[in-house]
């Protein structure tokens, strides 16, 4: 007796195809992050990663220049940078834009997160000067000064009112600066170490 025989099925491959090359748009797969990829690809939440996706060209070239390495040139520098500096971080926070804007997120989190960031900035300054790191003391130093700008900007604190103090101490001796506060300041700081 002859074996009765299944109909052979079709495959999707088999079906007729449109004349002409078709070409398919690359997908962007979400796939896990994995460590050492050199490629620039987007951050999504929960680790995963565009494949093949760039960062916005603006933000290559910051980086570019952040990452390159430490070669500090004070020509043309001067304190001047300072107020700039404090303008541009008051102009971030009349602005408010936290989603661009590193300086008005940090305003914009309260000043409790202010000064704290300040003084881990602080904390890593003084850790590099006190291990002899210079590069990393001069990098640490300009973070310092930047947070204590946000620092001053947060608390409505104007450079000239810092410079003006510091020019009124110019020429004064620190122990006599120190010994003419009024012991209200002493009391309030709960200690007999100032003199």
């Amino acid at each position: 007796m002859a074996k009765a025989t299944k109909p052979a099925k079709v495959k999707a491959a088999n079906k007729i195809k449109p004349a002409g090359k078709v070409k398919k748009k690359p997908s962007a797969k979400l796939k896990p992050a994995k460590a050492g990829k050199k490629k620039a690809v987007l951050p999504l939440p929960g680790g995963l990663k565009v494949k093949g996706a760039k960062l916005p060209k603006r933000i290559r070239k910051v980086e570019a220049r952040v990452l390159e390495p430490l070669s500090v040139s004070p020509t043309g520098a001067d304190a001047t940078i300072l107020d700039q500096l404090w303008q541009t971080v008051e102009q971030r926070r009349l602005a408010g834009d936290i989603a661009s804007s590193h300086s008005a997120r940090l305003i914009a989190r309260g000043t409790a997160k202010v000064a704290q960031k300040f003084g881990e900035e602080a904390v890593e300054c003084v850790i590099e000067a006190t291990i002899g790191n210079r590069a990393a003391t001069v990098l640490e130093s300009a973070d310092v000064l930047y947070h204590l700008m946000v620092v001053w900007v947060d608390a409505g604190i104007r450079p000239a009112e810092v410079w003006a103090e510091l020019a009124r101490r110019q020429g004064i001796s620190g122990i006599a600066e120190k010994a003419a506060r009024p012991e209200g300041i002493i009391r309030a700081a709960g200690t007999s170490k100032l003199p």
